[in-house]
């Protein structure tokens, strides 16, 4: 890992992700690329209209000068930054950007949403998780919480999960934390037996190659059971592999990994099957 993207609007939750990133930065050696999209309309920036042009250069001129105040916080120092700026309005762009900067991790801030707001307006961060070729991590709180000593990786026990525990597993290792795998069983189109599920953890485990902890948790909804399977394992970052689903199979079937970042209380790596 050597360069991190962190998306910044300058709120309190993005300086959260912001000085997690700078712990993870610490640690791997890496750069941080702060990204902050401006948002403003073609109309205006093509407009050669005086006072166009002069709204144009203002929103420029206040990001650049809020992205250096950034770069001089404190827990920043010794870690080379650099800011770049887009007029970006989709944050399924933010992918783009990360790709093009060749970054390995992306880092941001999320205050999570609910009720008719989410129902309407969807989440920024679950645009992110949906579109990103890259490992995500979501923080909600101060990185004063960001401690990383017990993992969590919830997943359905499939083959096409053990890239995606092989890279909870180096993380897991550069922090000296703990890493367990849960299996929540939940009725459903899905559901299998417990002997069933058994024979999976044991397949999972042999095709892995190594003995790990696989954990079984009962609950009426996979996302509920992850949920309070952390609590309970009192996990300081959980992990989830995501396919990234997009249009209509986004819209009919959702994905479980954009709703658990949305929701969860610790902090949530998704990374892409």
């Amino acid at each position: 890992m050597k360069k991190i993207l962190v998306p910044v609007d300058f709120s309190k939750h993005s300086e959260y992700a912001l000085e997690a990133a700078s712990k993870i930065a610490k640690q791997y050696r890496a750069e941080i690329v702060l990204l902050h999209m401006i948002g403003m309309s073609d109309s205006v920036l093509a407009n050669s209209d005086v006072s166009e042009e002069a709204e144009a250069k203002y929103f420029l001129k206040l990001a650049k000068d809020k992205i250096n105040e950034f770069t001089k916080k404190k827990y920043l120092n010794g870690i080379p930054v650099d800011g770049v700026i887009q007029n970006y309005k989709d944050f399924e762009e933010v992918n783009q950007v990360a790709l093009e900067q060749n970054c390995d991790l992306i880092v941001m801030g999320s205050h999570g949403t609910s009720g008719l707001k989410e129902l309407f307006v969807g989440s920024n961060t679950e645009k992110v998780v949906r579109s990103s070729e890259l490992p995500i991590i979501v923080i909600k709180a101060s990185s004063n919480e960001f401690d990383i000593k017990r993992m969590v990786m919830a997943c359905d026990l499939e083959m096409e999960a053990i890239p995606v525990y092989r890279k909870a597993e180096a993380f897991a290792q550069l922090n000296n934390a703990s890493l367990e795998v849960v299996y929540v069983h939940s009725a459903g189109a899905n559901f299998m037996g417990r002997d069933d599920v058994v024979k999976r953890m044991e397949n999972f485990k042999k095709e892995l190659g190594e003995q790990i902890d696989i954990h079984f948790y009962d609950d009426n909804s996979v996302e509920r059971g992850i949920l309070r399977y952390c609590f309970e394992r009192n996990a300081d970052l959980l992990v989830i592999p995501t396919h990234g689903r997009k249009g209509l199979d986004h819209f009919v079937v959702g994905s479980l990994a954009e709703n658990v970042s949305n929701h969860a209380k610790i902090p949530v790596m998704t990374i892409k099957i």
